[in-house]
């Protein structure tokens, strides 16, 4: 009970600074329906089969986000022939594409989602079109964020070679026919 109402407080607070609830739910990764009933503080009928995931003990650290990439990359190497480019899903996603991409010696691109809209692709970074290529986020839920990269890197003549989450909650291997992995699934019994 301790930790929800923490949730609830924090919920709360990134409301008055003017976060959306999809913002809210991306920075408390939970989903939005959660983020809903906690801004309710508790009031509306809970929603089911969430699952709270906390990276503090890996964010604090680049040299834990290192190590944790180091699996990434494998899975990569694993599943993938031929990758030119890494695309990082704001925010979460990006500290692990950029050490990936360091670490196979690729570009880089940066995706910026948008909760109504398919979003886009920072002009700071590599370009897509024509490329293999590779999305990463911390965690997959309900796959909308993979979406809107996916729609996104087709529209610029990209092509998504693979979807890599750290945490799937999800039931699927694939987004969109493209082949999604993660190192861990998480599972609501």
């Amino acid at each position: 009970m301790k930790e929800t109402e923490a949730l609830i407080t924090k919920a709360l607070k990134y409301k008055e600074s003017g976060l959306t609830e999809h913002e809210i739910a991306d920075e408390l990764n939970v989903s939005r329906e959660t983020v809903v009933w906690l801004l309710s503080k508790g009031k509306e009928k809970k929603p089911s089969g969430d699952v709270k995931i906390g990276w503090r003990s890996v964010g604090v650290y680049p040299s834990r986000i290192g190590f944790i990439s180091d699996a990434l990359c494998d899975i990569i190497l694993e599943e993938c022939e031929n990758v030119d480019t890494i695309v990082g899903i704001a925010l979460n996603g990006i500290p692990y594409a950029t050490f990936i991409a360091d670490k196979l010696g690729l570009e880089m691109a940066v995706f910026r989602p948008h909760h109504q809209k398919s979003g886009a692709f920072s002009s700071n970074f590599a370009d897509v079109k024509g490329k293999n290529v590779v999305i990463v986020d911390d965690v997959v839920g309900t796959g909308e964020t993979f979406k809107g990269a996916l729609k996104a890197t087709k529209a610029e003549k990209g092509k998504p070679a693979l979807c890599l989450a750290l945490l799937n909650k999800r039931t699927q291997n694939n987004i969109d026919g493209v082949p999604l992995r993660a190192l861990i699934r998480a599972r609501v019994i």
